[in-house]
Order: structure tokens, then C-alpha cells, then sequence
């Protein structure tokens, strides 16, 4: 069935209506052809930022950017055209013309298969983009009929790129082995053999129905009402308010101010935790309350000056603090000095532990917080804390 599958991508392109018709003659401004990344991505991604929900045309046609509306549309629109260009960033451009493609596709949101990517991926960036093997991902989410897969397949083996998919329906993913093997395209399946392992140790075979799909229903659970509950606590307590409720925390965050507590807090509250944070300012005495909850939920955050400097620059001109507060906050021997303060209050209580920020992702950190509090709730065997995680 596969072999002789004649689907055809022309229908995928989309030809200009005579009110954005696009003129023959030459681009006088080239740069209108680079398409502007996010700083804030990650280095082994900043290839990606070609995908930015616009088709170019064919670098022959020298045309303007215009609209383009795929039938197979991933989350960031990436158009199954393929294009050699250039995205920018800033006054760093990167070339990512010979960068090789990964095709991630899913019959629900994507999230697993991206995450999954992403995690491999943080595992080459010794190399990616700036040492000569850049990588384009491309997200396709809501994949859910064989048509549509073959597209993206079909695609896939044009542009080179390897697919990795998360496809419940076994039709379907053994849909997509089958065809990545007739075509030649290098493919991984991520949801197939963790799902038949669970299936065997269960001894219950899978729905094979997508997250998401109308025939499954979502009771709300009890799970569901504690994470909602944890949010709600959460938003409350945030930078020190309501010092009286502390006790029923169930993690309690403690640090300078810029060492991402509340992000951390409300990242760890949806997954059902009840998070406190309270900011240790210079000349405001820390609550009392603090020191009398149980120390074995508290933890201290602490991150390095240079980066707490330039991170407080930063918000202090964002907020239009003027220059005799921006000094006052951000110069390095007032960042001195409030870490210093920061770190006597981390000695006299030597049981909270101290986790360096610095370079991690807020995943990170929470991870770090949530095995060292499983560890004390599970009573597990662990010396007295005096180390910085």
C-alpha cells in the first residue's frame, strides 16, 4: 500500500492572492529574507529559529515573505517546503543550510516526543551548531490519519531528516515503521516499546486511543484538586506574603532576590506541591515563622554574583529604576553583601540545604528539591546536610 502511494505535496504550498501577489523584480532589501530567533534559546536549538510560521519562496523567486497555511501544521508551523536560509540573531547569524532535520510527530500535543528529543539532544552539545553539526527540529503535532503521516514521511526522506514519532494507534505507528523503511528515512518509535512493556507486565493490552481523543474521558480526580489546591497556596505565598501560613507549606524557599524562587515555586506547585518562598533582603529581618517550621522542608538557593549582577541590571532597567536605585541594586558590592548574608543565614542553619542555581534550568533545580525532599519524607539514610547541591 505504501509503495504505491501517490500523495503529492503540492497541495501543501500556498500560491499568493492578488492582494499579497509577490513581485517579480528582485528584493531590494536581502535582510527582509532573515527570519529573527529567540535569544533565549537553548545553544544546541538556535538553529530552529527558521521556524517561524512563514514560507520563503524559492531563493530563484528572490520574493518577499509571505503567509503560508500548511495542511500539515506543526505546533511552530514549520512549512514542509524545504528552504536553505539563514537565521537570525542579532548581529550573530548562524547558517543552517547544511543542517540536518529531525521530524518529531505525534497524534497529541507533542510534548512527550519533544521532550524526549530534546533530552537526547542535550547530550551532543558539545557540538551542535557552533562546532559544525547544527540540528533543525521540526514539531508536527494532531497527526491522527494515515494521509497526513505519509506527507510528513514523504518529506522526511526529500529533506533527509530523521522521525521520531509517539503514535498510540499501533495501525498507525507500525504505519509509519513500514514506510520509514520502504523510503529509507531513519526512524525511532518512542511510545511503542515502553507502552507493549507495560501492556505485558500488566497483562492488559493498551487503548491505542492519543491523549486527548474523544473517546477518552478525564474524571477529575482527587490528584487533580490537590494540584489545583498547591497552585492556589502557591500564588499566595509568593515573595514572603502571609509569613503565618508557612506551616503548611509543604517546601518552603529561601533566597536573594533574582535566584528564581518564584518561578521555581510555581513550577514545583503543578506537580502538586504547596510552595512558600520568602526573600532574604538586606535591613528586612526574616520572619519568625521561618525558623520555627520543620527545617527539613526549607531550602536555600544561592546563585554566583556575576551572574546575580548582570541578571539584576537587567530587571532593574526593565522596571525603569532610576540610576541611584539601579546602583544600589545591582552594584556588585551590595550583590556581595546580600549573598554574604544570605550564606550566614545557610550556616546557622546547617539542616536546610543550599542549591547553587547557577546554569540550571529551573527543571533542574526542582529536580535537586524534590529528591532531596522524597529522601527526608521517605526517611531514607542521609548525613546532616553542609554541602551546596
Amino acid at each position: 500500500m505504501l509503495a504505491s502511494s501517490n500523495l503529492s505535496l503540492s497541495n501543501l504550498r500556498v500560491t499568493p492572492t492578488s492582494s499579497n501577489q509577490v513581485p517579480p523584480e528582485p528584493d531590494p532589501q536581502p535582510q527582509a529574507r532573515k527570519l529573527k530567533g529567540s535569544g533565549q534559546l537553548n545553544r544546541w536549538s538556535r538553529a530552529r529559529a527558521v521556524r517561524s510560521g512563514r514560507k520563503l519562496d524559492r531563493p530563484d523567486h528572490r520574493a518577499h515573505v509571505v503567509e503560508a497555511k500548511p495542511r500539515v501544521q506543526p505546533r511552530e508551523s514549520v512549512s514542509l517546503e524545504p528552504t536553505s536560509t539563514t537565521g537570525g540573531f542579532g548581529d550573530d547569524d548562524v547558517d543552517v543550510t547544511g543542517a540536518k532535520s529531525i521530524y518529531m510527530v505525534s497524534d497529541g500535543t507533542g510534548w512527550t516526543a519533544e521532550h524526549s528529543v530534546n533530552a537526547a539532544l542535550g547530550q551532543f552539545g558539545h557540538c551542535l551548531v557552533d562546532r559544525g553539526c547544527p540540528v533543525n527540529t521540526h514539531l508536527f503535532s494532531g497527526i491522527d490519519d494515515l494521509e497526513r503521516l505519509m506527507e510528513i514521511v514523504r518529506q522526511a526522506a526529500k529533506d533527509g531528516a530523521m522521525l521520531v514519532y509517539t503514535l498510540a494507534d499501533p495501525s498507525m505507528a507500525d504505519s509509519a515503521r513500514q514506510a520509514c523503511e520502504l523510503w529509507g528515512i531513519p526512524s525511532t518509535d518512542i511510545l511503542g516499546p515502553i507502552t507493549e512493556a507495560i501492556a505485558s507486565h500488566l497483562g492488559v493490552l493498551p487503548s491505542g486511543l492519543p491523549r486527548g481523543a474523544p473517546g477518552r474521558r478525564f474524571p477529575l480526580t482527587e490528584d487533580y484538586f490537590r494540584r489545583i489546591e498547591a497552585i492556589e497556596f502557591t500564588i499566595k505565598q509568593d515573595d514572603g506574603a502571609l509569613p503565618q501560613n508557612l506551616y503548611k507549606a509543604d517546601i518552603i524557599l529561601t533566597g536573594v532576590s533574582r535566584t528564581g524562587k518564584t518561578p521555581l515555586s510555581i513550577y514545583l506547585a503543578q506537580k502538586g506541591y504547596k510552595v512558600a518562598n520568602v526573600p532574604i533582603v538586606m535591613g528586612v529581618e526574616l520572619p519568625i515563622s521561618l525558623f520555627e517550621v520543620d527545617p527539613e522542608k526549607v531550602f536555600g538557593l544561592t546563585i554566583n554574583p556575576l551572574v546575580l549582577q548582570t541578571i539584576r541590571k537587567a530587571r532593574a532597567k526593565s522596571l525603569g529604576f532610576s540610576e541611584e536605585t539601579r546602583s544600589n541594586y545591582s552594584e556588585m558590592d551590595y550583590v556581595r553583601d546580600d549573598l554574604e548574608r544570605a550564606g550566614r543565614i545557610f550556616a546557622q542553619n546547617p539542616v536546610w540545604p543550599v542549591i547553587e542555581v547557577t546554569g540550571k534550568a529551573i527543571e533542574e533545580t526542582a529536580a535537586v528539591v524534590l529528591r532531596l525532599y522524597n529522601d527526608r519524607k521517605q526517611k531514607c539514610s542521609m548525613p546532616r546536610i553542609s554541602k551546596r547541591y
